[in-house]
């Protein structure tokens, strides 16, 4: 017999099976003998009641064994089947390929960047040397944005897919288990970059192909349809292209804009990274004085406020984590976040920006919808000219931000790169430096000890998500002008995340078989 129950523990009580095991039998009467082991379903902490507590949802077999994962993918030989172009090996790349081989269609994959392993010496380069590769950096090569981005996979966007066939796609391929029943699941910055790489092992075993260090710079389009892709002076014939660049890929908006492709303008956020001790966020978060329990994982934070009727509200939270330069290009100064697995460095950081309205990029307007995208790119190049003209950051304590002071002194903080003091209500605009204070303002008061100026803001964070939109049919998946054309995911404008853009891409080689 099966059992579903839900198990309330204090967190140093439910490290272990054998402690659950316990728990199971003293709180539900359960015999021993007839407890044949258990699945946990779901797990969270209760940080607002003392003590704090663990709510599991937990799945019990009552003389019966329990029953085995059996979910596969089902890859088959694909080296001689029908070829599908993908553009982009992010996560929506990735998926897509492991869907379409399923179908028993091949992909073939072009990524502007290198191989995970490869890509490490550029992100490096970033640091030691100031230097950034417009093809190999955060934000390009092999496992997307993602791969250096800490691996969150909490989404809220389960209409557009199954979320748990995701995971466990993530698990087959090298993940935690704990990512099937954790409340915010995430894999961390060290550990992915393996899955990636056997996700592509697995890909390449089918007969799927791969090509490094190639950047599309042309599509062949007749009678509105696709019919290759162009990469440098070679040239690739396809009749199906997924489109999946991600939200940096500015020189591909650029091109579909100048063959006269739809492209739309769309909302958008930009702000700073705001960076606290870990320490003070766990004292906010968990109530206590010093350091946190061990078994309490680093604490992380959600806010939101309007001001002036925009939203202001914390993105991309890494508890345990560092502040990694993403910049795409020289001459500008762009900041993320990522953590490792365990989240154990000794800081917090999070995106905290501000929603941008068409309004506010006016005098881009020549652009047409790409309007916002060079509005977002003046804002990066101010940050670096009003900067150091180098990869430092400005920067300035948060409190002295609110009071409109110039920081006299820095704290110490994980951006490795380095940071100069800077008025940032002279260098970001006047909507996003207004919001930003009235905000920390309002979050000060929700998060007593949060407005602090052992706090740090960090300018800019400003790729939450693409200024255009590639439109498609809400159908078929395909451009409307296009045929064959699939525009995917973050860089088309439709996820956020790993998980929604694993989804998108699935669901997009899922079009393509339908559409045959």
């Amino acid at each position: 017999m099966r059992k579903t129950v839900q198990l309330t523990a204090l967190p140093q009580e439910s490290q272990t099976t054998e402690q659950i095991s316990v728990l199971l039998q003293r709180n539900f009467g359960f015999k021993p003998q007839e407890l044949f082991g258990f699945t946990i379903l779901k797990r969270s902490l209760d940080a607002r009641r003392k003590p704090i507590v663990a709510n599991l949802q937990i799945e019990v077999f009552l003389n019966e064994q329990p029953e085995k994962d059996t979910f596969e993918l089902n890859l088959q030989d694909v080296s001689k089947a029908k070829e599908v172009a993908i553009v982009g090996a992010g996560p929506a790349g990735l998926f897509a390929a492991l869907k379409l081989i399923e179908q028993g269609l091949k992909p073939v994959i072009f990524e502007r960047g290198k191989e995970v392993k490869e890509r490490r010496r550029d992100l490096a380069n970033i640091t030691r040397n100031n230097e950034v590769n417009p093809d190999s950096n955060y934000c390009f090569g092999e496992g997307g944005a993602g791969t250096y981005s800490d691996g969150k996979l909490y989404t809220r966007s389960s209409k557009r897919g199954d979320v748990m066939r995701i995971l466990k796609i993530l698990v087959k391929h090298g993940a935690d288990t704990s990512i099937l029943y954790e409340a915010h699941p995430h894999i961390g910055t060290n550990k992915l970059p393996q899955i990636i790489t056997q996700i592509r092992e697995n890909i390449l075993a089918c007969g799927g192909v791969f090509h490094f260090n190639s950047r599309v710079t042309d599509f062949k389009i007749e009678n509105n349809s696709i019919k290759g892709v162009y990469v440098n002076s070679d040239f690739f014939p396809f009749s199906e292209l997924i489109l999946a660049t991600g939200h940096s890929a500015r020189d591909i908006y650029e091109l579909l804009y100048k063959k006269n492709i739809l492209i739309e303008a769309k909302p958008f956020a930009l702000g700073v990274r705001i960076e606290h001790p870990q320490e003070l966020i766990d004292q906010i978060q968990y109530k206590c004085s010093g350091s946190r329990s061990e078994y309490l994982p680093a604490a992380s934070y959600s806010l939101v406020q309007q001001v002036a009727g925009r939203g202001v509200f914390s993105f991309c939270m890494c508890p345990g984590g560092i502040i990694a330069p993403a910049m795409t290009a020289p001459g500008e100064i762009v900041v993320n976040g990522w953590s490792p697995s365990k989240r154990n460095n000794p800081f917090a950081n999070s995106g905290m920006v501000v929603s941008v309205q068409p309004e506010d990029y006016k005098a881009f307007e020549q652009h047409g919808p790409l309007a916002g995208l060079y509005f977002q790119k003046q804002v990066e190049q101010d940050c670096f000219n009003k900067g150091n003209k180098s990869l430092q950051a400005p920067a300035q304590r948060m409190a002295d931000f609110v009071a409109r002071k110039t920081s006299s002194t820095l704290p110490k903080n994980s951006y490795l790169p380095g940071t100069v003091s800077r008025d940032l209500h002279s260098i970001l605009p006047r909507f996003v430096a207004g919001g930003l204070q009235e905000a920390f303002k309002q979050f000060g008061a929700k998060m007593r000890g949060y407005l602090s100026n052992e706090a740090i803001l960090l300018a800019t964070e400003s790729r939450t998500s693409s200024p255009v939109r590639i439109p498609r049919n809400k159908e078929t998946f395909e451009h409307p002008q296009i045929k064959g054309l699939y525009p995917c995911a973050e860089g088309a404008g439709y996820a956020g995340g790993i998980v929604s853009a694993a989804m998108d891409g699935e669901n997009c080689a899922a079009a393509i078989l339908v559409s045959k």
